[in-house]
């Protein structure tokens, strides 16, 4: 099991138990799906907490 699916289960996980029900349920699962899955799918491609320290660095000079 890869990591981004693994994200992707974590973000639908934690959306489910933030807010149950309706619509606005809906598109949070599916934001926070999208989210974990890109996270996942980051670190799978060589990505570390380090770059994102860096570029965050670099935007506030």
């Amino acid at each position: 099991m890869s990591r981004a699916f693994i994200g992707m289960i974590a973000g639908m996980a934690l959306a489910f138990a933030g807010y149950f029900g309706g619509f606005a349920a809906f598109l949070l699962v599916a934001a926070l799906g999208g989210l974990g899955w890109a996270a996942g799918h980051w670190f799978d491609g060589g990505g570390s907490l380090q770059d994102l320290r860096d570029g965050y660095e670099r935007s506030r000079r």
